[in-house]
């Protein structure tokens, strides 16, 4: 049986080839699925007699293929739009420029694997000549090509959504735009305090990263009053984390401190809390330890099956549920169920074997099966 392949970047130092994903052949098949998957996901809906309510009934919703949730950094970054929440000068923009330096470059955020693509850091803070040199001092004079830089944006108001579809017309294989910070493309207004506000413009947020299906990561403060919840600590009201993805929240127990604390929470990932220690020197993040293992599902003998079944020889496939349940005998399943269970998991099919899934509407359902090579 065919070995797990991972559709991730291998473990390399800064600077070291190595055997990387074809992130492109990747990317062009999520996006050209992306259309078809959409309006496959909303046609014919259901209307009550009740202002024409759009509905999904429950076999329906086991009949679609939604895009799969491929992660930016493995058991770490998801697509969607997440808090970087910190106090001011705790080293959040050195983080930040870790990470973006790193998934630019497809190398290995400490033990998580990176998926490459291009990457846009709004350091709405700092001008050119302080990335130049924080940047310089971080990682030498070793560019990463597909990582970009403004310093100046727009508001949500005033047209932002426009600047960053404009960025993505032009770079396809964006997958990740760091905001630095919330404060400064947020709406200036009486109530910008209030729950509804802080609710509402995170939700735009994150409505324009799934429209895209990228990750927003958006950079805001702490509040100065101390909380036993560290989610509690975040500046505003909870409207925002309610309507974020995740967060990140990054403390020190003093500001002297070299080492820092990270609690996570997502709503597609474990909730982690790691320790991290900075490096003066050269300016970086360095894992210490985690407070919790990551889960890891135990394997799933159908997604087994259909890994082994994609031989070097058969890297595609295409037919219905009925003639694939004759090409897996070991798997005792009913064609309709078949088909509903590889809807469900087309996500872990992605990240976990490097095998694209689509099930196609037509004359007849076609279930499509394609391997994801690696570059040579």
């Amino acid at each position: 049986m065919m070995e797990k392949m991972k559709t991730t970047a291998p473990v390399s130092s800064v600077g070291a080839d190595g055997v990387q994903p074809n992130v492109k052949n990747h990317n062009e098949i999520i996006a050209n699925s992306q259309e078809q998957i959409n309006q496959q996901a909303t046609k014919k809906p259901e209307k009550s007699g009740n202002g024409g309510l759009h509905t999904m009934s429950m076999p329906e919703l086991y009949d679609t293929v939604f895009v799969p949730r491929v992660p930016i950094v493995d058991g770490f970054l998801y697509g969607g739009t997440y808090l970087f929440v910190g106090a001011p000068k705790v080293g959040k923009s050195f983080f930040m420029a870790q990470l973006a330096y790193h998934v630019a470059m497809g190398i290995p955020l400490w033990d998580y694997p990176v998926r490459k693509g291009t990457v846009l850091y709004l350091a709405l803070e700092d001008d050119y000549a302080r990335l130049q040199r924080r940047l310089s001092g971080m990682f030498g004079v070793e560019c990463a090509d597909n990582l970009y830089f403004a310093t100046q944006a727009k508001t949500l108001n005033e047209g932002l959504d426009r600047q960053l579809e404009g960025f993505l017309k032009e770079h396809k294989d964006a997958r990740l735009i760091i905001i630095d910070t919330l404060q400064k493309v947020r709406e200036v207004g009486g109530d910008r305090y209030s729950y509804s506000s802080d609710y509402e413009i995170v939700t735009k947020l994150k409505s324009f990263s799934d429209k895209y299906g990228i990750c927003l990561l958006v950079v805001h403060h702490t509040r100065k009053l101390e909380s036993e919840d560290s989610f509690d600590m975040i500046s505003g009201t909870n409207g925002l984390l309610g309507a974020a993805d995740g967060a990140f929240i990054m403390h020190k127990k003093k500001r002297t401190d070299n080492e820092a604390v990270m609690d996570i929470v997502g709503r597609d990932q474990p909730d982690q809390e790691l320790t991290i220690e900075f490096d003066r020197e050269r300016c970086v993040w360095k894992f210490k330890k985690a407070e919790t293992e990551l889960w890891k599902q135990p394997p799933n003998p159908l997604l087994e099956a259909i890994n082994a079944f994609l031989t070097e020889d058969r890297q595609e496939w295409e037919g219905t549920a009925t003639e694939l349940v004759k090409q897996l005998p070991d798997i005792q399943l009913q064609a309709n169920v078949l088909s509903r269970r590889l809807n469900t998991v087309n996500s872990q099919l992605l990240n976990d074997y490097g095998i694209f899934y689509d099930n196609k509407r037509g004359h007849e359902r076609k279930i499509i099966l394609k391997r994801l090579e690696a570059k040579e």
